[in-house]
Parts: structure tokens; C-alpha cells; sequence
């Protein structure tokens, strides 16, 4: 199978036009999945309870791996919405990946954000395009908007947010770019390993 290839095409500092535009370019889809991927890592209690709220029946995770005293795996188990915050403070960071209903959260996530890195992902089909080349992939094709990096694979912190095109595991530059012209944007680097 492999990944999509994906493509940056609007690099931010501001979120809420970051994830309009993402939305603009769902729009172009010819088909999106019902449900959507979130992730979040969370780096604070404030960013822990304010997701907590906007993700109730999340699972929260350590962001990196933690090991007991006997050479065992740790996994986190507290139960964030009762436990207070001193009690909650040594098991940070944390982080969450969930899916939602597409138009349920989104919003509410955006507005959630913390400063540790995040992002939604919609999967779709871009429309097929015969005379320019283009062909829709149900496995590859969707929009990712990741807050706080410049990496479709969560990459390192950043202090801006970058949409990415993803399409086939060959690529497609000439789509790419038509995608981002839509939103008065370009083609922004190189093509990155997507989902």
C-alpha cells in the first residue's frame, strides 16, 4: 500500500486561517470519509482539561514512552476529568489521537488548542481529472492541517500551522499545485511521506 504523498500548501501563524482553508480544500474533495482523525499533544493541565472537554471520550496517552522501575511499560490510566491538577502535573505530556464524526469537533478543537503540536486529517477522494492526468485515490487523497509544525508526519514543534494536500503514494505535483491555487496559495517545498 504505502503512504500518500503530501504537500504543504499554506504555511500560518494564524490557526483559525489555517483550518478555514483546509475546510475550503475539503470542499474540492469528490468524497470524504465520515469520520475525521484528530491528534493532539498535550503539554499542559489547561491543554489537558480544555481537550478533555472537546474530547470527552478520548483515551490520553503519555506522548512518549515511560518505564517502571522493573523494566515494565507504564501506560497512563488516570481518569483526567476527576483527578486535580498536582496529581496530573508529573504525567505531562500527554497526548491524544481520536476520531469523530466529520463536523462534529473540528471547531471546538481548533479552539482547544494548546501549544504542543496537533492537527486534523479528512480522507477523501480528490475528482478524477482525465485530460490533465489526475486520478482520485480513496487510500491516499485527503487534507491535513497540522498546528504548531511544518511536518505531515508530527515533526518537531513550530510556531506556525501548515495545511498539506496528500495524493497518491507516486505524487502529483500539477494537482498539488492546482489545489493550492484555489486557496491563493503555492506549493510550498518539497513533497513530504504522508499518511
Amino acid at each position: 500500500m504505502g503512504n500518500s504523498t503530501a504537500y504543504p500548501v499554506l504555511r500560518t501563524t494564524d490557526a483559525a486561517l489555517a483550518y478555514a482553508q483546509a475546510k475550503r480544500l475539503c470542499g474540492l474533495l469528490e468524497t470524504c470519509d465520515d469520520e475525521v482523525e484528530f491528534f493532539a499533544e498535550l503539554l499542559t493541565v489547561a491543554d489537558v482539561r480544555q481537550m478533555a472537554v472537546v474530547l470527552p471520550e478520548a483515551k490520553f496517552e503519555y506522548a512518549e514512552a515511560r518505564i517502571g522501575p522493573a523494566g515494565e511499560d507504564l501506560w497512563f490510566g488516570l481518569d483526567v476529568a476527576s483527578v486535580d491538577d498536582a496529581a496530573l502535573e508529573p504525567h505531562l505530556p500527554l497526548d491524544v489521537m481520536v476520531e469523530a464524526p466529520r463536523g462534529s469537533v473540528e471547531e471546538r478543537f481548533v479552539a482547544a488548542l494548546g501549544q504542543g503540536v496537533a492537527g486534523i486529517d479528512w480522507h477523501g477522494e480528490w475528482p478524477d481529472d482525465p485530460e490533465a492526468g489526475h486520478y482520485g485515490s480513496v487510500t491516499y487523497d485527503g487534507v491535513q492541517v497540522v498546528f504548531h509544525s511544518d511536518r505531515a508526519q508530527w515533526g518537531p514543534r513550530a510556531e506556525h500551522h501548515t495545511v498539506f494536500v496528500h495524493v497518491t503514494k507516486f505524487g502529483d505535483l500539477a494537482r498539488a499545485q492546482k489545489l493550492a491555487a484555489h486557496i491563493g496559495s503555492e506549493v510550498l517545498g518539497d513533497s513530504q511521506l504522508g499518511w
